[in-house]
Protein backbone atom coordinates (compact mmCIF):
# COMPACT_ATOMS: atom_id res chain seq x y z
CA UNK A 1 0.00 0.00 0.00
CA UNK A 2 1.57 3.30 -1.10
CA UNK A 3 1.75 6.29 1.14
CA UNK A 4 -0.23 9.22 -0.24
CA UNK A 5 0.98 12.73 0.42
CA UNK A 6 -1.08 15.87 0.46
CA UNK A 7 -0.36 18.30 -2.32
CA UNK A 8 0.35 21.88 -1.39
CA UNK A 9 -0.93 24.54 -3.74
CA UNK A 10 0.29 28.10 -4.00
CA UNK A 11 -2.02 31.02 -3.34
CA UNK A 12 -1.67 31.98 -7.00
CA UNK A 13 -2.85 28.55 -8.13
CA UNK A 14 -5.82 28.64 -5.77
CA UNK A 15 -6.75 32.12 -6.99
CA UNK A 16 -6.58 31.00 -10.63
CA UNK A 17 -8.84 28.03 -9.92
CA UNK A 18 -11.29 30.27 -8.04
CA UNK A 19 -11.32 32.81 -10.88
CA UNK A 20 -11.96 30.07 -13.44
CA UNK A 21 -14.84 28.82 -11.28
CA UNK A 22 -16.26 32.35 -11.01
CA UNK A 23 -16.14 32.83 -14.77
CA UNK A 24 -18.57 29.91 -15.10
CA UNK A 25 -17.24 29.12 -18.58
CA UNK A 26 -16.65 25.53 -17.44
CA UNK A 27 -18.58 23.27 -15.12
CA UNK A 28 -17.18 22.22 -11.76
CA UNK A 29 -16.76 18.76 -13.21
CA UNK A 30 -14.65 20.10 -16.07
CA UNK A 31 -12.56 22.25 -13.73
CA UNK A 32 -12.13 19.28 -11.41
CA UNK A 33 -10.69 17.23 -14.27
CA UNK A 34 -8.58 20.11 -15.60
CA UNK A 35 -6.95 20.91 -12.26
CA UNK A 36 -7.09 17.38 -10.78
CA UNK A 37 -9.02 18.62 -7.74
CA UNK A 38 -12.30 17.64 -6.16
CA UNK A 39 -15.37 19.72 -6.93
CA UNK A 40 -15.76 20.38 -3.22
CA UNK A 41 -12.21 21.79 -3.02
CA UNK A 42 -12.86 24.11 -5.95
CA UNK A 43 -16.10 25.30 -4.31
CA UNK A 44 -14.27 25.98 -1.00
CA UNK A 45 -11.55 27.99 -2.73
CA UNK A 46 -14.18 29.94 -4.69
CA UNK A 47 -16.07 30.79 -1.48
CA UNK A 48 -12.84 31.80 0.31
CA UNK A 49 -11.86 33.95 -2.67
CA UNK A 50 -15.18 35.77 -2.57
CA UNK A 51 -15.05 36.18 1.21
CA UNK A 52 -11.64 37.88 1.01
CA UNK A 53 -12.21 39.88 -2.19
CA UNK A 54 -12.44 43.22 -0.33
CA UNK A 55 -8.79 42.85 0.73
CA UNK A 56 -7.74 43.37 -2.91
CA UNK A 57 -9.06 46.94 -2.67
CA UNK A 58 -7.62 47.75 0.73
CA UNK A 59 -10.67 46.62 2.68
CA UNK A 60 -10.16 45.37 6.17
CA UNK A 61 -9.61 41.67 6.55
CA UNK A 62 -11.18 39.81 9.42
CA UNK A 63 -8.73 38.68 12.05
CA UNK A 64 -9.41 35.25 13.35
CA UNK A 65 -9.52 34.45 17.05
CA UNK A 66 -6.41 32.32 16.52
CA UNK A 67 -4.51 35.30 15.06
CA UNK A 68 -5.57 37.54 17.92
CA UNK A 69 -4.53 34.94 20.51
CA UNK A 70 -1.15 34.43 18.79
CA UNK A 71 -0.49 38.19 18.81
CA UNK A 72 -1.51 38.39 22.48
CA UNK A 73 0.85 35.53 23.33
CA UNK A 74 3.73 37.28 21.52
CA UNK A 75 3.08 40.47 23.48
CA UNK A 76 2.94 38.63 26.79
CA UNK A 77 6.23 36.86 26.04
CA UNK A 78 7.84 40.21 25.21
CA UNK A 79 6.53 41.74 28.44
CA UNK A 80 7.97 38.80 30.37
CA UNK A 81 11.36 39.23 28.69
CA UNK A 82 11.41 42.94 29.46
CA UNK A 83 10.42 42.36 33.10
CA UNK A 84 13.27 39.87 33.49
CA UNK A 85 15.76 42.34 31.99
CA UNK A 86 14.51 45.13 34.25
CA UNK A 87 14.78 42.89 37.30
CA UNK A 88 18.34 41.97 36.33
CA UNK A 89 19.24 45.63 35.77
CA UNK A 90 17.81 46.57 39.19
CA UNK A 91 19.81 43.85 40.95
CA UNK A 92 22.99 44.75 39.05
CA UNK A 93 22.61 48.46 39.76
CA UNK A 94 22.01 47.75 43.45
CA UNK A 95 25.10 45.53 43.59
CA UNK A 96 27.15 48.25 41.88
CA UNK A 97 25.68 51.03 44.02
CA UNK A 98 24.09 52.83 41.07
CA UNK A 99 20.67 54.32 41.89
CA UNK A 100 17.74 53.36 39.63
CA UNK A 101 14.70 55.57 39.01
CA UNK A 102 11.70 54.69 41.15
CA UNK A 103 8.77 52.76 39.68
CA UNK A 104 5.64 54.79 39.13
Amino acid sequence: MGKSTRRKHTAEFKAQVAIDALKEQSTLSELSTKYELSQAQISRWKAEFLKNAAAAFGGSTERTEKDIQAERDRHLRKIGELEMKLDFAKRASKALGIPMPEDD
